[in-house]
């Protein structure tokens, strides 16, 4: 397939190898181990996956059309939505405490191996949309959207892990969830552990994203001083 010759479709390529190493890694503890603990991980990769494949829609679509028409509208609600998900995999990391002794190292390589992999797939598709950003506001308001949307992540890894909501509860029980978010925020003096983690969450995504973008940005310089010379 043409679209896998571009330096972005062997990307999205490495991304599905590594996602295959990690069902693999899993599949293995599976079969020899007789162990399904992480059998979740399979399923949290999935929906990891979705904003990416918005996210290639939306640029798709942004090539033909202008933001504000309903195709792409549809599709950045849907990418923010699903987003958190990229990031809820590093959550995950807190079923090392209950993993036998005896396997714990390959456990480890299992549950970062899934950890590594969403996250790399959650930052791939805000890289696309930061890219559009940049193109229509300057370069400091195009990061304060980027900053926000992953506040929203923070926020959203929160309620997901602590109160077990889920992106499709945002369609089925918008009520149930608003009422949460809302009594947390009127109360956040009797919650200081929320506060603690969302700051110390959106700091870590702020900082490794801050990384992904820097070192993208010396790479196209690097190529083209090199096209230059």
């Amino acid at each position: 397939m043409t679209i896998f010759k571009s330096a972005r479709g062997q990307f999205i390529l490495a991304l599905l190898l590594s996602s295959l190493v990690s069902e693999a890694l899993f599949a293995y503890n599976a079969l020899h181990y007789k162990d399904l603990t992480f059998d979740f991980l399979s399923w949290n990769l999935v929906l990891a996956w979705l904003p990416l494949v918005f996210a290639i829609r939306l640029n798709q679509v942004l090539k033909l059309k202008l933001w504000s028409s309903w195709e792409a509208l549809a599709l950045s609600v849907l990418w923010l939505v699903f987003l958190p998900n990229s990031f809820y995999l590093i959550s995950d990391l807190i079923h090392l405490q209950s993993v036998s002794q005896t396997n714990s190292l390959y456990d480890a390589l299992i549950l970062t191996s899934f950890v590594y992999t969403g996250v790399t797939v959650g930052f791939s598709s805000l890289f696309l949309v930061h890219l559009h950003l940049k193109r229509r506001f300057s370069p400091k308001a195009a990061a304060a959207w980027v900053g926000l949307t992953l506040f929203i992540c923070s926020v959203s890894v929160y309620f997901g892990r602590d109160l077990r909501w889920n992106s499709w509860n945002v369609l089925t029980n918008p009520g149930g969830l608003l009422f949460d978010i809302s009594d947390r925020i009127q109360h956040l003096t009797s919650y200081p552990s929320m506060v603690v983690s969302i700051i110390a969450f959106f700091i870590l995504l702020a900082t490794m994203y801050n990384l992904l973008w820097r070192g993208a940005h010396t790479i196209h310089l690097s190529r083209t001083q090199n096209e230059i010379s």
